[in-house]
C-alpha cells in the first residue's frame, strides 16, 4: 500500500486548515500573542477540536459576519515595508516584510508579483524565521581541542589570514580552494570571483557545478546560451509539457501554479520519472523509466517523431546544423531496443511522442534528474535536440525550461566564482583577463603577477565536486604544483556533495578548514578534527541588499530587511576585510565605494553592468531593477511585460540579455531565440559561436531566418570593428565610442557602441547562426546511451560502455571504465536514487533549523517498495540500514510505498547531522545544531562524474538494505 508522509500536526496552519482562517490572519495573531504556548494559542484562536461543536451552540447574536478592519501602525514605533525575494529555490517569489523598530515582525504575501502572485510554498511562507533564526552562528568561533570557542572578528581575520598567506608562500596560490555560494547575490558572487582572481587562482567553484553545470554546457553548446529559454509564466501558452527528471510540485512548487493554469486550458502533461512523484499525480501520461536511461528514452520518442514525419522540417532546414547525424543515431533505437534498455513499454514511448508532436507548442522541463549523471551533458543535449526537431525553441509555450535549485544559482553561474571562466562566461584566456583588467582599472601584468604562472592563470581550476581528491590524490597525479592544503566553505553545504567518507578524510588532512555561513552547516560536525577549523558568521540575504537572478533569467532587487544580527557580517564585508589582510583591497574596490568596510552593492552592480556584455547584464542598472520591484503590479503575469507605469514595455526583471547600457532601455529578453520580435524588443536568433562553417557545411542561419526588422536578412557572424566597417555602420559610433571600439568585438567594446549600432539596425550582436545538433568538440558529438558506472544491467555494459579513464581532467585523474568494470550488482542488487522534498532545500541546514519546517518532516527516510520491504520484514517507521559499494552504511527510517518500483530505493538529500548511525549533535557549536538531523544521503553515494563538467552522479547507483 502506498503511504504518504504525514504533515505536521502542531503548527497553527495545520490545525486551522485553509478554510478556517487566512494565513495572514494567523500570522497576525501569532505575532500578537507570541509569548503564549501552543495550547493557549489554539484555545484562544478557537482552533481546538471542539471549537466547531461549540460554535453551533452559540446564540445567534454572537455569530456575526466577518468584516475587515483598518490595520493601524503601532504608536510606539516606525513601521516599514520591505520588498525582498525568497532565499530558497530559483522561482523568484517576492516576499513582503513588515519591519517595526528594526525588527522583522510580519511577513505578508506579495499579490502584486507576476511570478508568485501572492502564493508561497512551505519554505517561502517561513523565511522570516530564517532571518531571525535561533540556530544561527552568532559570533566567530575556532576549534580548540575538539571544542568550539568564541573569538573576535579581529582575531579570526588575523589567524585565518596569516595561515592562508603562509600556505600561499609555502605551496602557492592554488593550494587554497574557495567554495562560493549560489546563496550569494549577484554582486557578492561577482566580487568573490574578483577576490579569488586577485588572490591569484582559478581554484573556486559553487553549487552550480553539482546541480546544473551539465545544463549550462549542454544548452550553451547547442543554442548559444546556457540558460532556460522561456519562463515559468510562459507555460501558460503551452499545449503539452514533458517533465523529465523534474518534480516541481516539491522542488519548485510555485512554478507548478503556472503549468496548472495551462492544464486547465487543455495542456497535456507527461511525467517521466523512476518514482511516482507528487508531480506525476497530475499527469495525463506517467512514464516510469529505469534510472540512467534518459538518452535511450528521448531517442525512442524521436524515433516515433521521425517515423511519422512529425518533425518541423522547415525549422530544421533553416535553423539547425547536424540533424542528419542525429537521425542516424536515432534510427538505431527501435521500439524493442528502447523498451529493453529503459523498461518503458513501446506504447508508452509512442504516446509521449504523439502528445508532444500533436500538441504544439510543447515544452520540456528538466531538473537534476537529467543533469546529475556521468552522461549529464549528453542527457541535456538530447532534450535540446528533441525541441529543435519539433521547432519548439524560440516560441511562446515551447522552450527548454530548466528549473534551477538555489535562489541565485543562475546569477552565481552567470557572474560568479566558476573555475573555468571570469564573470559573464568570458573564459580565462588572455583576452578575457585583459578585458577585466581594463574594467577593474588594474594593470594586466599586475594580474599575471598574482598567479603562480601565466599557464595556471589560463588553466581551469578544480571543481567543488572533487576538491577532496585534490587533497588526498598523489601529487604527481595532480595537474598543479601542490595539493590543496586549505579549503574555505563560503555558503555551501558539504552534504550536497557525494562521497562524504572521502571528503571527511580530506578534511582531516587539511592544514585549515574555514566555514563562512549564517549556519555552521554539517562541515562543523563531520570533519573529525581537534583543531584548525574556523566558523565565521555571515549574514543572510535578508540582512543585505542586492540583485538575484531567477531561473527564467529575470533579475530582481532585494531590499535590506533588517541589519545584520548578532556579530554576523555581510559576505562582501568579509571579502573586503580579507582583501585588506591580503593587501589587494585597494585594487579590488578601485571603482567601488566602501562604507564602514562594506563595499557598496550598487557600485558592484554597476561594474557588472560595465563588464558583462556577453550575456547582457549591462542594461540592468540598480535604478531600473529597483523600479521594477516598486512597480511589480504593472507587469502582466503571463507575458511578464509592463502594461503601464514607468516600466511600460519592459519585461519583469529585465531577463538577460538586457542589451547595451541602461540608457538604451532595452526591455530584456523573455524568450531566447525568438525571431518574431526585433532584437530591440527582446528578439534573438541562435548565437554564432562556432565559426561560419564546419567541414564545408554552413553554420550560419539560412536566408530569411533573421529577427523581425533585421536589415541583414541572412545568417551572419558576430560583430566586431571590422564587420561594422564593412557594413558602413562604423561612422554611426561617436568619436569616443570609436576610440574604445577600435580593434574590439561586441564582447570587449566597453563603450557599448558596437552593440548600440548593431541593434539599431535590427541585428543581434552575437550573430545569427544555426543551433548545433552535432557538437564536434564533445566526447559524444551526438549523444549516445552509456550504462551507469554502477549498472544493475551487466548484460548491457558491453553494448553501451562508459568512457575511457582520463589522466588529467579539471586538474585531477578521473575514472570511468575502471569503475564500471567491477560488478557491484551481485552484492548490491537494488538501484539507489535521490531527490527533493518540499519542506527542505539544498543541504538543509537552514530549513532543518526552521521550527515551522522541522515539524513537517522530522526524520530522514528511504522509500522502499512493499515487495522489497517484505523481504526484510520491515514496515514504515522501522529503522533500516542502506549500505552502498563505497562501504558506507546509512541508518534511516523505512517508508514502505509503491511510489518506487520493486528494486529501487529513493532517499531525499536534504539531511545531515548523523554519521553512519551516530547523531553528531555533540559536535556542533552549542545551540547551533539543526532541529532535525539525520543521515546525509550523499554519505553513501558512489563515484561517477560527467565527462564534460565533472557533475556528480546522484541519480543512479546501487545499494542493499538490512534491518537496523
Amino acid at each position: 500500500m502506498a503511504l504518504t508522509r504525514k504533515p505536521g500536526t502542531g503548527t497553527p496552519a495545520a490545525k486551522a486548515g485553509a478554510g478556517i482562517l487566512g494565513t495572514r490572519h494567523i500570522r497576525s495573531m501569532a505575532s500578537a500573542i507570541a509569548t503564549m504556548d501552543r495550547r493557549t494559542f489554539l484555545v484562544r484562536a478557537g482552533l481546538t477540536a471542539g471549537a466547531g461543536v461549540l460554535a453551533r451552540h452559540l446564540p445567534l447574536n454572537v455569530i456575526k459576519p466577518a468584516s475587515a478592519q483598518q490595520v493601524k501602525p503601532p504608536a510606539d514605533g516606525k513601521v516599514e515595508i520591505k520588498n525582498t525575494v525568497c532565499s530558497h529555490c530559483s522561482v523568484g517569489c517576492s516576499v513582503v516584510a513588515v519591519v517595526q523598530n528594526g525588527v522583522w515582525v510580519r511577513q505578508d504575501t506579495a499579490f502584486d508579483s507576476p511570478i508568485n502572485m501572492g502564493a508561497h510554498c512551505a519554505k517561502g511562507a517561513s523565511v522570516r524565521e530564517h532571518g531571525h533564526g535561533e540556530h544561527r552562528l552568532r559570533y566567530p568561533m575556532k576549534l580548540v581541542d575538539g571544542k568550539y570557542q568564541r573569538i573576535s572578528w579581529d582575531q579570526a581575520i588575523k589567524e585565518v589570514g596569516d595561515k592562508l598567506l603562509q600556505i600561499r608562500q609555502q605551496a602557492g596560490q592554488d593550494a587554497v580552494f574557495w567554495i562560493g555560494s549560489s546563496k550569494h547575490n549577484n554582486e557578492q558572487s561577482y566580487l568573490l570571483r574578483k577576490f579569488v582572481s586577485m588572490w591569484g587562482s582559478n581554484n573556486c567553484d559553487h553549487q552550480a557545478r553539482i546541480c546544473h553545470s551539465t545544463t549550462v554546457a549542454g544548452v550553451a553548446q547547442t543554442y548559444g546560451y546556457g540558460a532556460m529559454t522561456n519562463s515559468f509564466n510562459d507555460l501558460h501558452h503551452s499545449k503539452a509539457v514533458i517533465f523529465i527528471g523534474s518534480n516541481p510540485t516539491e522542488a519548485h512548487p510555485i512554478s507548478m501554479l503556472h503549468f496548472l493554469h495551462a492544464k486547465e486550458l487543455g495542456a497535456k502533461m507527461i511525467v517521466v520519472d523512476p518514482r511516482f512523484t507528487r508531480t506525476a499525480r497530475f499527469a495525463h501520461h506517467y512514464v516510469r523509466i529505469r534510472p540512467g536511461t534518459d538518452i535511450a528514452f528521448v531517442w525512442g520518442v524521436l524515433w516515433h517523431i521521425f517515423q511519422n514525419g512529425w518533425e518541423d522540417k522547415d525549422y530544421i532546414a533553416k535553423r539547425t546544423y547536424g540533424m542528419d547525424e542525429v537521425r542516424k543515431e536515432v534510427a538505431k533505437w527501435t521500439p524493442d531496443k528502447v523498451s529493453d534498455v529503459t523498461g518503458v513499454p513501446e506504447e508508452a514511448v509512442r504516446k509521449a511522442a504523439e502528445m508532444l508532436a500533436l500538441n504544439r507548442p510543447s515544452s520540456v522541463v528538466w531538473c537534476m534528474g537529467i543533469t546529475q549523471h556521468h552522461v549529464g551533458t549528453a542527457n541535456v543535449r538530447a532534450l535540446s535536440i528533441l525541441q529543435l526537431a519539433l521547432g519548439n525553441i524560440g516560441v511562446a509555450g515551447g522552450g527548454a525550461n530548466i528549473y534551477r535549485g538555489h535562489d541565485n544559482v543562475q546569477g552565481a553561474t552567470d557572474v560568479g566564482p566558476n573555475p573555468d571562466s571570469l564573470p559573464g562566461y568570458y573564459g580565462i584566456a588572455e583576452g578575457a583577463w585583459k578585458h577585466f583588467a581594463t574594467v577593474w582599472g588594474v594593470d594586466y601584468n599586475w594580474l599575471v603577477s598574482r598567479f603562480a604562472s601565466k599557464q595556471l592563470m589560463e588553466k581551469p581550476g578544480m571543481t567543488v565536486s572533487r576538491w577532496f581528491d585534490g587533497v588526498t590524490e598523489r601529487n604527481d597525479y595532480v595537474d598543479q604544483p601542490s595539493n590543496l592544503r586549505a579549503v574555505v566553505y563560503w555558503g555551501h553545504a558539504p552534504n550536497s556533495q557525494t562521497r562524504l567518507p572521502d571528503m571527511k578524510a580530506a578534511m582531516q588532512k587539511l592544514d585549515m578548514l574555514v566555514v563562512i555561513d549564517p549556519y555552521p552547516t554539517m562541515t562543523a560536525a563531520m570533519h573529525g578534527r581537534k583543531d584548525g577549523v574556523y566558523l565565521l558568521p555571515a549574514s543572510t540575504q535578508f540582512e543585505t541588499q542586492g540583485s538575484c537572478t531567477a531561473s527564467n533569467r529575470s533579475i530582481q532587487w532585494r531590499e535590506r530587511v533588517i541589519q545584520p544580527l548578532f556579530e554576523c557580517k555581510t559576505d562582501h564585508e568579509i571579502m573586503y576585510l580579507f582583501a585588506k589582510k591580503f593587501g589587494f583591497a585597494e585594487e579590488m574596490c578601485k571603482n567601488i565605494k566602501v562604507v564602514n568596510n562594506e563595499p557598496v552593492i550598487e557600485d558592484i552592480l554597476r561594474e557588472i553592468n560595465r563588464s558583462c556584455w556577453t550575456i547582457g547584464y549591462t542594461g540592468c542598472s540598480p535604478e531600473r531593477l529597483k523600479l521594477h520591484m516598486q512597480y511589480k503590479h504593472t507587469f502582466n503575469p503571463t507575458t511578464l511585460r509592463a502594461e503601464s507605469g514607468p516600466c511600460k514595455g519592459d519585461y519583469y526583471g529585465l531577463p538577460w540579455p538586457c542589451w547595451g547600457t541602461p540608457e538604451m532601455k532595452h526591455p530584456g529578453t523573455p524568450i531566447l531565440y525568438d525571431l518574431s520580435k526585433p532584437v530591440a524588443e527582446g528578439g534573438l536568433p541562435f548565437r554564432a559561436n562556432w565559426g561560419v562553417e564546419h567541414n564545408g557545411v554552413p553554420l550560419l542561419a539560412a536566408d530569411g531566418s533573421a529577427t523581425r526588422d533585421s536589415e541583414v536578412d541572412v545568417g551572419y557572424p558576430e560583430f566586431d570593428h571590422v564587420f561594422l566597417k564593412r557594413l558602413g555602420w562604423w561612422n554611426e559610433l561617436t568619436a569616443e565610442e570609436q576610440a574604445q571600439a577600435e580593434g574590439k568585438n561586441w564582447k570587449t567594446d566597453n563603450s557599448g557602441g558596437i552593440i548600440r549600432v548593431v541593434i539599431k539596425h535590427g541585428c543581434a550582436p552575437y550573430g545569427n547562426a544555426r543551433a548545433r545538433c552535432h557538437v564536434w568538440n564533445f566526447p559524444d558529438p551526438v549523444p549516445v546511451h552509456r550504462e551507469p558506472l554502477m549498472s544493475p544491467r551487466r548484460d548491457l555494459v558491453s553494448k553501451f560502455p562508459t568512457y575511457e579513464d582520463k589522466a588529467a581532467f579539471w586538474r585531477l585523474p578521473t575514472l570511468y571504465k575502471s569503475v564500471q568494470a567491477v560488478d557491484f550488482s551481485k552484492d548490491f542488487p537494488l538501484i539507489m536514487t535521490s531527490g527533493r522534498l518540499v519542506e527542505y532545500e539544498g543541504g538543509g541546514d537552514e530549513t532543518r533549523s526552521n521550527p515551522w519546517l522541522a515539524e513537517l518532516q522530522q526524520a530522514m527516510f528511504a522509500e522502499v517498495n512493499p515487495h522489497d520491504a517484505a523481504q526484510l520484514r520491515v514496515k514504515t517507521s522501522d529503522y533500516i540500514w542502506v549500505e552502498t559499494p563505497s562501504g558506507a552504511r546509512l541508518k534511516v527510517m523505512a517508508m514502505v510505498t509503491q511510489r518506487v518500483p520493486q528494486g529501487t530505493v529513493w532517499m531525499p538529500y536534504h539531511f545531515g547531522g548523523w554519521w553512519m548511525g551516530e547523531d553528531l549533535l555533540h559536535k556542533y557549536p552549542e545551540g547551533a545544531a539543526p532541529i532535525v538531523r539525520g543521515e546525509a544521503a550523499n554519505t553513501g553515494w558512489t563515484y561517477a562524474y560527467d565527462a564534460v563538467t565533472m557533475m556528480q552522479e546522484t541519480k543512479v547507483s546501487l545499494c542493499r538494505l538490512a534491518r537496523a
